[in-house]
C-alpha cells in the first residue's frame, strides 16, 4: 500500500508495539501530528508543557515498563529542548527513540527558520542518530532505530525527518519486528575462570548495578547470592535488582552508601560486579577501591571492562544469561564467618537520622509504610535522591527511577508522569527538592490536563541542599547562591496548575497527608518543610577511599 511519510511513522510505531508518545508539536512536525490525530484511537499522545518534560516522561515510561519510550518534537528549539532528556537516557542506558522533524530538504544548511542539525548536536549522547531525506528509507530507518535502542546495552536513538519526507508517498509493507539477538562474546573458558574464582573465594561480595534491572535478572541474582552465600550491595541504578529486605542485602555502595557496604567491599577477597560501570561516585579513590579483592566483572558492554577498575576476570554478556549459566554449574556453599562479620557491620553502623523533627528520611519511611514498599519512586537529584535510595526498601526492579549518570535536576516529575502512564496499576511518587521542583514544575499542568494521579513530594529546605552540604563541609560555609528563601508558595503554584496541594510541617501530619494523596486519585503535591542544614550521611569525601566513609558522629 502507498502511504505518506507521516503515515509510515504511525504504522512503524504500531509495529513496535508503541501505545504512547510524549511530545510537543510545531511547524515542521505538523504532518506527523496530523496523523497522530487520526491514529488517536491506537496511539495515545501526552502533550507535555515543555519538550524536556516529554523526553523525561518517555524515559520514565521506558524505565518503568522495560519498553522503548518515544518522544517527539519539532525542529530547532523543539529538538534542542530534548537534548537534556536524551543525555539523561544515554548515561543511564534507557531505550528511547526521539523523533524530530526538520526543515524541507532543499532548505537544509541554509540557516532556515528553526533549523538545527539535531543529529549532529546529539551525536555524542545517542547510540545512533539518523536524518531521513528519502521517504523510501523511512520505514527501514525507524525499524533500525528501535532495534538499536533496545539491543545490547540500551540507549537513545534519534530519528530526524525532513518535512517534505513526512508528506511524500511511497509503498509500505508491514513487517513484524525481528527478535533481538544477543551476540555471544564469552567463551567456556571465561565461565570456568569465573567459577574457579567464586569457588576459591572465602569472602565474596556482589556489587549489583543497573544491568541487573535492565536484563531482568532479579530472580537469577537472588538465586546466585544465596547459592554462593555472598552479601549484596547495589548502585543507585541497581535499586530493586535485589530485594532490599533480603538478609544478604547491605545497602547502597559509594559516596552515600552504607558503612556496611563500603567497609565490606573494602575487606572482601572477591568482588563480583554485575551490570555495573564502576562509576566515580561508587569507587571513590580508584587506587584504593576493593584493594584486597580480585574483581570479576560481568557486563554486556565490552567498553566497560577495565575502563575504570582493572579486573581479574570478566565475562562479556547479558547478566541474566550469564547468571543462569553460573547458577546451573555452582553448588551451594556457605561462608558463615564472613556473613556474620557483615551482619556485625550492619548492626554497628545502621542508617540513622534525627527522629525529633520532620526530616526527609522520616517522610520516606512513612511513604514506604503507607505503600507497603510497592510504589514506583522517581526522584530528582540531590539530598532527597540519596535519602530515597537509602530509606525506601525497593523489593523489585523498575520501581526506582532516578537520573544517576547525568544527575539531571528536574528529571523526576516528567519521569513520574511517564511511569504512571506506563504502569497505571502502581502508586507513583516523585520525590524532589524545592530547587529541583522549580526546574520543571510546569509539568504539573501535564498531570492535571490528563488527570494523571502522580504524587509530587517537595522536600522544601529553602536551599540547594546537596550543594549547601558540600559548602558546609568543604567550603567553610560560604553559601554562594544556594539559598532559596523567597516568596514562592509551592502549594499555590500546584493549585494554580490544576493540582491538589497539602503542606506538611510536622511529623504527625505526614502519614495522613500521604493517605489523603493516594485516596484522591488525582495529581497531588505534598510540600514537606524541613531544616536547611539537614545532611545526607554516611558520606565519602571526594577523592577519598570508600573505606574512609564517615557520618555525623565522626565529625565530633
Amino acid at each position: 500500500m502507498e502511504l505518506t511519510g507521516s503515515q509510515i511513522v504511525m504504522e512503524c510505531l504500531l509495529e513496535q508495539g508503541v501505545d504512547t508518545v510524549f511530545g510537543y508539536p510545531g511547524g515542521t512536525i505538523l504532518n506527523i501530528y496530523d496523523e497522530l490525530y487520526k491514529y488517536s484511537d491506537k496511539i495515545k499522545h501526552i502533550l507535555t508543557s515543555h519538550e524536556q518534560g516529554a523526553a523525561h516522561a518517555a524515559d520514565g515510561y521506558a524505565r518503568a515498563t522495560g519498553k522503548v519510550g518515544v518522544c517527539m518534537a519539532t525542529s530547532g528549539p523543539g529538538a534542542t529542548n530534548l537534548v537534556t532528556g536524551i543525555a539523561t537516557a544515554y548515561m543511564d542506558s534507557v531505550p528511547l527513540v526521539a523523533i524530530t522533524a526538520n526543515v524541507n530538504l532543499p532548505l537544509l544548511g541554509k540557516d532556515t527558520f528553526q533549523e538545527v542539525d539535531i543529529a549532529g548536536v546529539t551525536m555524542p549522547i545517542t547510540k545512533h542518530g539518523y536524518i531521513v531525506k528519502d521517504v523510501t528509507k523511512l520505514a527501514a530507518t525507524l525499524r533500525k532505530a528501535f532495534a538499536i535502542a533496545k539491543s545490547g546495552r540500551p540507549g537513545p536513538v534519534l530519528v530526524d525527518i525532513t518535512k517534505d519526507v513526512t508528506a511524500a508517498k511511497c509503498k509500505f509493507t508491514k513487517e513484524e519486528p525481528k527478535p533481538i539477538e544477543i551476540p555471544k562474546r564469552y567463551t567456556e573458558k571465561d565461565i570456568e575462570t569465573a567459577l574457579k574464582l567464586i569457588e576459591k573465594s572465602k569472602k565474596p561480595y556482589i556489587y549489583a548495578g543497573g544491568g541487573v534491572v535492565i536484563s531482568g535478572a532479579a530472580a537469577e541474582l537472588s538465586e546466585f547470592a544465596h547459592k554462593i552465600d555472598a552479601p549484596v550491595c547495589d548502585t543507585l541504578m541497581g535499586k530493586g535488582g535485589f530485594d532490599g529486605n533480603d538478609k544478604l542485602y547491605t545497602g547502597m555502595i559509594g559516596m552515600h552508601g552504607t558503612k556496611a557496604s563500603n567497609l565490606g567491599v573494602s575487606e572482601c577477597d572477591l568482588l563480583i560486579a554485575l551490570g555495573a560501570r564502576f562509576s566515580d561516585r561508587v569507587i571513590g579513590n580508584a587506587g584504593k577501591f576493593a584493594s584486597k579483592a580480585k574483581v570479576l566483572h560481568i557486563d554486556i558492554d565490552p567498553a566497560e571492562i577495565n575502563k575504570n577498575i582493572k579486573t581479574t576476570a570478566s565475562i562479556i554478556g547479558d547478566v541474566k544469561e550469564i547468571l543462569t549459566i553460573l547458577n546451573s554449574k555452582l553448588t551451594k556453599r556457605s561462608n558463615p564467618e564472613w556473613i556474620e562479620h557483615i551482619e556485625e557491620l550492619k548492626e554497628k553502623y545502621p542508617l540513622k537520622y534525627d527522629t525529633s523533627k520532620l526530616t526527609c528520611p522520616y517522610v520516606i519511611e512513612q511513604l514506604y509504610e503507607v505503600t507497603n514498599g510497592d510504589a514506583i519512586i522517581t526522584t530528582d537529584v540531590g539530598q532527597h535522591q540519596m535519602w530515597a535510595a537509602q530509606y525506601y526498601k525497593f523489593k523489585e526492579p523498575r520501581t526506582f527511577l532516578s537520573s544517576g549518570g547525568l544527575g539531571t535536576m528536574g528529571y523526576g516529575l516528567g519521569a513520574s508522569i511517564g511511569a504512571k502512564v506506563g504502569r497505571p496499576d502502581k502508586i507513583v511518587c516523585n520525590i524532589g527538592g524545592d530547587g529541583c521542583f522549580r526546574m520543571n514544575m510546569n509539568e504539573l499542568a501535564t498531570a492535571s490536563r490528563f488527570n494523571i494521579p502522580i504524587i509530587q513530594i517537595i522536600i522544601n529546605n529553602s536551599v540547594l541542599g546537596m550543594v549547601r552540604q558540600w559548602q558546609t563541609l568543604f567550603y567553610e560555609k560560604r553559601y554562594s547562591n544556594t539559598v532559596l528563601t523567597d516568596k514562592v508558595d509551592y502549594c499555590k503554584v500546584a493549585e494554580g496548575l490544576g493540582c491538589e496541594a497539602i503542606r506538611v510541617t510536622k511529623k504527625e501530619e505526614v502519614k495522613d497527608a500521604l493517605n489523603r494523596a493516594i485516596e484522591m486519585k488525582a495529581p497531588v503535591v505534598i510540600e514537606c518543610v524541613i531544616d536547611s542544614d539537614d545532611k545526607v550521611f554516611p558520606m565519602v569525601s571526594p577523592g577519598a577511599a570508600i573505606s574512609e566513609v564517615f557520618d555525623e558522629s565522626d565529625l565530633g
